[in-house]
């Protein structure tokens, strides 16, 4: 029923919200990702999305200046804005040219729900509901539902969604939300019975699996796409969890 665009530069934030989301249980039927300006406008006019997320800064333009150009072009979207800056200007621009909101990053899956649910029910006058309960989003490595986590939790699983690719720490998480790093691991550990370490380690393995059953891409490759420069760590860790090498699996 539904079509949403997100728009970012950044990939792994693309990738992010795509999966933040059971997009299908809340009748969206078409998510589309755009990661440059000339993209957005190319897909905004194949597509017409009913509402599109859209980062402040792209390249060299910036998200409320493609606003207006789609507005321009007589499209109907409502828009969303995300940003890693709470900065008074950009705020304020974007709601000039008509953006009904602005997160910020990382964004939080209950703040993007109300939010779209807000503009469903004013805007559109539809109704906003899971239509598949029992398909509730659920972090892949807990396996329990992201409404019974903490707030800070989540927030702190959507920065390994979204960095897992990258060098990322503890203590780069704890400085990103001004958190002693000890005292953030204590709390990841209490609430999913797991160090920030090991989660990392098994969220990797999980993609790294999932890119090797379902693509032709080099091991190394892989391994790099999920954040492991040393490739014989990354085969070390892959055998410790799964019990086989990559190999193996894509030969099974």
């Amino acid at each position: 029923m539904y079509r949403l665009l997100v728009v970012d530069d950044e990939p792994d934030i693309l990738k992010g919200i795509t999966r933040l989301v059971p997009w299908p249980d809340y009748d969206f039927t078409q998510v589309e990702t755009a990661g440059s300006y000339p993209e957005a406008v190319e897909k905004s006019m194949m597509m017409h999305p009913d509402i599109a997320l859209v980062d402040v800064c792209i390249g060299e333009t910036r998200g409320y200046e493609m606003i207006g150009r789609l507005q321009e072009l007589g499209l109907k979207t409502k828009f969303i804005m995300m940003s890693g800056y709470d900065t008074f200007e950009y705020v304020r621009r974007s709601m000039t040219v008509g953006a009904k909101d602005y997160l910020l990053k990382p964004v939080e899956r209950q703040t993007l729900l109300k939010c779209i649910e807000k503009i469903i029910t004013e805007d559109f006058h539809g109704t906003f509901a899971n239509r598949s309960a029992e398909h509730e989003a659920r972090d892949p490595v807990l396996n329990v539902p992201y409404s019974e986590i903490s707030n800070l939790t989540n927030k702190i699983l959507l920065m390994i969604r979204e960095e897992y690719a990258h060098n990322l720490t503890l203590k780069a998480v704890a400085d990103k939300f001004k958190m002693n790093s000890t005292y953030m691991g204590q709390i990841f550990l209490k609430e999913t019975k797991m160090k920030f370490s090991e989660y990392l380690m098994v969220y990797r393995m999980q993609e790294a699996r999932r890119r090797i059953e379902n693509s032709s891409d080099k091991i190394a490759v892989v391994a790099h796409d999920v954040g492991y420069a040393n490739l014989n760590y990354f085969y070390t860790h892959f055998h410790s969890y799964f019990g086989l090498s990559p190999s193996d699996l894509r030969g099974a």
